[in-house]
């Protein structure tokens, strides 16, 4: 018995040794599957084994498989007698609280002494810096060597630091300050170019609301809807009529242009002196032409000029009078007139406001078809295929538009880029010049 008693025991060595430094872990061969066995230790989970029997017998089932409602509960109401036999004035009690109430006369000691109402004067480095050089006293300068004062500064003893050097740090280049204006010579204000002032008004690209890519018609699908395809074609079809009326009624005014200057073109017309007239057989005898001689204006008498003079008075006074009376007449409207020139001034409000209201509805929408500058914003064509070019897969599909295009279109009608007439390189036109060289002057004559 004692010998197998012997056997199971395992000799553990102490955590800590007679003099007090840790110990070794004594570790016990564990070659082999039956000296594993033998000597691995089990206790750690022996004693988690023990800990889930005991539970199951206290609560009947692991803890591990209980729900978290059957384990927990929020409290939310208290415990009536756990408040009446906490004291009232508990924070007051504290051992922190009674430290820190204020328990003598005597105020209390700062680590720190209190400055006085006059400050001291503190001589800057750079002033003692400067005084040491006035003084030209040698001054230490680096790896303890010692600096001629003389010789600081280009050979001056005066030279300080620069103000460039005292305010550095001081200025943001980032930051959005005040625009300084450039300082202009006197009297030549008007030779300088004027800056260009940004207008106040919003621009047009931040109201278009349309979008960069526009969702595509349901016609323009491979397989489209038969209504969808319909409407595509007739939008299209209404597109190139207006088109090929615009050019016909063009080609119209510029026939009838044509017509009424060879109308005009007859012998009558020209420069004088440039056409010959046709000689007639009888030449007709031109009859001197009467000439009428204006009578010189009789000379007015004093008293005719009186009497005019008297009549251009009497006519002005009238007309003074007449326009005293309807000034004096208006006196009486002039609340109705007040009236109506308020009821004016809104409605005109009203309609500047609308046709403002209008034009940024019209804006939102985009550029399309609108003039900008000097050209027209294209509206784009319709990508749109007939009824018999419809494939019926996608091996035989053809495709319709230009995606670059498409993008370029989208740029403008956003207002991203501004339109531009379409510019094609000129084809240098070239002749053949044929020269006679003085060796083969006859070149032309067949050998």
């Amino acid at each position: 018995m004692p010998a197998s008693t012997s056997k199971t025991k395992t000799k553990t060595k102490p955590v800590k040794s007679a003099i007090g430094a840790p110990s070794q872990h004594n570790q016990s061969s564990r070659k082999g599957k039956r000296a594993w066995r033998k000597n691995v230790n089990i206790e750690d989970v022996e004693e988690a084994m023990e800990g889930m029997r005991e539970e199951e017998r206290v609560t009947g089932k692991p803890l591990q498989k209980t729900k978290d409602d059957n384990l927990f509960f929020v409290d939310v109401t208290g415990d009536e007698e756990i408040r009446k036999s906490i004291p009232k004035s508990l924070t007051s009690q504290t051992t922190a609280a009674k430290i820190l109430a204020q328990r003598s006369a005597v105020p209390a000691v700062f680590s720190r002494t209190t400055s006085s109402g006059k400050r001291k004067t503190v001589v800057t480095r750079e002033e003692k810096e400067r005084m040491l050089r006035i003084a030209k006293r040698p001054r230490q300068g680096p790896f303890n060597s010692v600096v001629d004062p003389t010789k600081f500064g280009a050979g001056s003893a005066m030279i300080g630091v620069t103000e460039a050097v005292k305010s550095s740090g001081q200025f943001d280049p980032w930051a959005e300050g005040e625009e300084q204006e450039p300082e202009v010579p006197e009297g030549t204000e008007r030779l300088q170019k004027m800056p260009v002032k940004a207008p106040t008004h919003v621009q047009p690209r931040k109201i278009i609301e349309v979008p960069a890519v526009v969702e595509p018609h349901l016609g323009t699908s491979y397989n489209p809807p038969v209504d969808a395809h319909r409407e595509l074609l007739l939008k299209a079809y209404e597109i190139e009529e207006k088109r090929i009326s615009e050019a016909e009624k063009l080609a119209e005014v510029k026939n009838r242009m044509e017509k009424a200057r060879v109308d005009a073109d007859d012998g009558d017309s020209g420069v004088p002196g440039m056409k010959v007239d046709i000689p007639t057989t009888v030449e007709e005898e031109q009859e001197p032409s009467e000439v009428f001689v204006k009578p010189a204006p009789e000379r007015k008498t004093k008293q005719q000029r009186r009497k005019a003079a008297k009549a251009l008075a009497e006519k002005r006074a009238l007309a003074h009078r007449a326009a005293n009376k309807r000034m004096l007449s208006t006196i009486d409207k002039v609340k109705a007139l007040r009236k109506e020139a308020k009821l004016n001034s809104a409605k005109h409000d009203a309609e500047r406001q609308q046709r403002r209201l209008l034009a940024e509805a019209k804006l939102r929408k985009g550029l399309s078809g609108q003039k900008l500058g000097r050209h027209k914003v294209s509206e784009g064509e319709v990508d749109v295929q007939l009824g018999e070019d419809l494939s019926e897969s996608l091996r035989a599909l053809k495709p319709e538009g230009n995606l670059f295009r498409d993008r370029f279109l989208s740029l403008q009608h956003r207002g991203r880029i501004e339109p531009r007439a379409l510019v094609l390189p000129k084809k240098q036109r070239t002749r053949t010049v044929e020269y006679e060289k003085h060796a083969w002057k006859k070149f032309d004559r067949q050998q």
